[in-house]
């Protein structure tokens, strides 16, 4: 994967910009690291969850782990099979243009999606006693648990951290490139991981529920 970013950062706006000489380095739009709209609704999914494990409603805590449960797949395997890929053939400023405004996003999704999941099916496991060891599948839950959670490691320990770190790096005057493309591989690659990792999940489930 090349470098994302040739060019020290600049205060103008995406719209504002004017488009790049020949030869000139690319410049660097205008972003937030976290965006505030995306916090109103990553507020709104946790009281939401907050209200289904304290009602401990089977169908409460069903919607927001399957929800949530495929919305972490879907993630997974689209930004690790398809994103991956497609950004690495990318235009220097089209990949900054993407980065800017696609990152940010994921560094309140990703937390939001990982949190709503776990606690939802933990709490579901509880109320059905499914993470019991007198549980007839509890081998195939104790495993999906091991899975999970590794994901869960991996999602909030490399791979968000590495997204933040592209975004704080692409607000320094002067970005260094090498330092942007080695993190862009890990949060591509850390993705890649999770798509798979999530196949198996997938596997434990249908299993479980047939």
């Amino acid at each position: 994967m090349s470098s994302i970013s040739e060019a020290p950062a600049t205060g103008q706006s995406a719209h504002d910009q004017q488009p790049a000489q020949h030869g000139a380095p690319p410049q660097i739009p205008e972003f937030q690291i976290v965006p505030r709209t995306g916090l109103v609704i990553a507020a709104l999914v946790l009281v939401a969850l907050v209200a289904a494990v304290s009602a401990n409603g089977r169908w409460g805590l069903e919607f927001m782990h399957v929800t949530f449960g495929a919305a972490w797949t879907v993630i997974d395997l689209f930004v690790g099979l398809l994103v991956g890929p497609i950004l690495g053939r990318l235009s220097i400023p089209a990949r900054i243009e993407f980065t800017t405004r696609f990152m940010p996003k994921m560094v309140v999704l990703m937390p939001t999606v990982v949190t709503a999941t776990l606690v939802a099916g933990w709490q579901l496991s509880t109320r059905l006693q499914t993470n019991l060891t007198s549980y007839p599948h509890h081998g195939l839950v104790v495993a999906s648990m091991i899975i999970v959670g590794v994901m869960a490691i991996i999602a909030l320990g490399l791979l968000e951290p590495a997204n933040i770190a592209v975004l704080i790096e692409l607000k320094k005057r002067r970005p260094r490139p090498q330092v942007i493309e080695q993190l862009m591989k890990r949060f591509v690659y850390a993705a890649g991981v999770l798509g798979v990792m999530q196949v198996a999940t997938l596997v434990i489930m249908t299993r479980l529920a047939s």
